[in-house]
């Protein structure tokens, strides 16, 4: 047995060759690394709890709170007590850490909110763009193998920023916790002013947020939102993917990954450490490095032996880091290597190169970019003042991270005078009879042919 071996750390982070092969954009993004769970592979079972929800409400939610929580539930609204009793609690350098993380996240959040629009299209012909805030948010903050409370602040704050009006946060009970969420969970909510807080995890959270759940013997209703927010396993993803069409969702955030450009000028423990910290997230986590450099890859991968060995989540990272979903993409240089992060779309993505300002201004698809050896991925999970619910999975091509336009819509407002909508009439009338529907030029001529 040697030495790799010995310490439990992985010895095959897998290599993917792309170096003297221009593959076309539809097999360069069939040959990302991905996750062997896939949504296909959850959508019968979470299918099955929103019908469950749907049809028994909490009765429902308590046997599967037995069933995968394993706690007894009867009615999973948190205590105003407990959540007063867990801020007062809370280690002051976790509060102190949780406020500096608000403070900074607000600051940016108040910034994202866009203006109102109002332009005079001619004389009398006004149209205006009025955002507004929906009237109700449910916010899912997981649980299973780390506890967040930066979550909460991540979902929360934009919220409040966009001016909603009744939010609702959710995440597991835990056994250890007497069926409440973790006591840090709570702090974090009680310090942002949420009082509505509920002991429910993964699908049947978003079942209950997206078609509420009627008030009965069992206690008080859970109102149905507009929206639901937050991340989670590919369950929870999954049933955001569900009930879309219900409510809006922010993005089908799933299992956390991180995807790192990097050239020769790059540090191997930073690069190391950095795929280190998102694959303790969970054993599908995805870690992926991109370089033209074998140099620095063969450096990171003897980094990731000393680092493996020695972090607390040993176990965990391994497998994350063994996985078909991680490893080493070998590209010809920097400019295919930034087709190949445009290809994988990462959650994260880290430019560790000699000019990475310039290079992170060219990425189209990510969720968040982090510039330089002194941004990393952990200083966006708590205190970098951005979002870290992210899209994953490759949605990042279409799908943006949490922020405040997620918590408005945007309605357009006509006004017209007279002399406004006749200058158009007719062309309204023109239009209208080249699609064969003559009644709604009708509607603008009836408004001159009466005196």
């Amino acid at each position: 047995m040697n030495a790799e071996t010995a310490a439990g750390i992985p010895v095959d982070f897998p290599t993917l060759d792309l170096r003297g092969r221009h593959p076309g954009p539809a097999e360069l993004k069939a040959a990302m690394p991905r996750a062997e769970t896939t949504f296909d592979v959850a959508t019968g079972a979470v299918e099955a709890i929103i019908k469950d929800v749907r049809v028994r409400g909490f009765e429902a939610l308590g046997e599967l709170a037995a069933r995968f929580d394993g706690v007894a539930q009867e009615h999973p609204l948190v205590p105003a007590g407990a959540l007063d009793e867990a801020l007062e609690s809370l280690d002051p350098a976790v509060r102190a850490g949780l406020e500096e993380s608000i403070a900074r996240a607000r600051a940016f959040a108040a910034a994202q909110k866009p203006a109102d629009a109002a332009v005079e299209i001619a004389a009398g012909a006004v149209v205006r763009h009025k955002w507004v805030p929906v009237a109700r948010v449910g916010l899912y903050v997981p649980g299973g193998l780390a506890v967040y409370p930066s979550s909460v602040v991540m979902n929360v704050v934009p919220a409040q920023a966009a001016g909603v009006g009744s939010l609702a946060l959710a995440s597991p009970p835990q056994k250890e916790f007497g069926g409440l969420p973790h006591p840090t969970i709570l702090a974090a909510a009680r310090l942002l002013g949420i009082d509505e807080v509920y002991a429910i995890g993964g699908a049947q959270a978003v079942a209950a947020f997206a078609y509420g759940i009627p008030a009965g013997e069992a206690g008080p209703a859970l109102e149905p939102v507009d929206v639901v927010t937050g991340p989670g396993n590919v369950y929870v993803a999954t049933a955001k993917r569900l009930v879309k069409s219900v409510v809006g969702i922010d993005a089908e955030a799933g299992t956390t990954e991180i995807a790192i450009l990097a050239d020769d000028s790059a540090v191997p423990a930073y690069v190391a450490a950095d795929l280190v910290s998102q694959a303790e997230h969970d054993p599908h986590a995805a870690s992926v490095l991109i370089t033209p450099s074998v140099a620095l890859a063969d450096a990171v991968r003897a980094e990731l032996v000393r680092q493996v060995a020695a972090t607390k989540h040993t176990d965990r990272v391994r497998q994350a880091l063994s996985g078909p979903q991680s490893g080493v993409i070998l590209v010809d240089d920097l400019e295919q290597g930034l087709q190949v992060c445009d290809a994988y779309a990462a959650e994260h993505l880290e430019i560790q190169t000699a000019n990475a300002a310039e290079l992170a201004g060219r990425v189209r698809n990510a969720g968040a970019v982090f510039v330089g050896d002194y941004s990393p991925v952990s200083l966006g999970d708590y205190c970098a003042g951005s979002n870290h619910v992210l899209p994953t999975s490759g949605t990042a091509t279409f799908a943006s991270g949490l922020n405040v336009t997620t918590f408005l819509r945007a309605i357009q407002v006509v006004d017209y005078s007279r002399e406004a909508l006749a200058e158009v009439s007719g062309h309204i009338v023109a239009l209208s009879r080249a699609e064969d529907l003559p009644a709604h030029g009708d509607a603008v001529s009836v408004r001159f042919s009466q005196g």
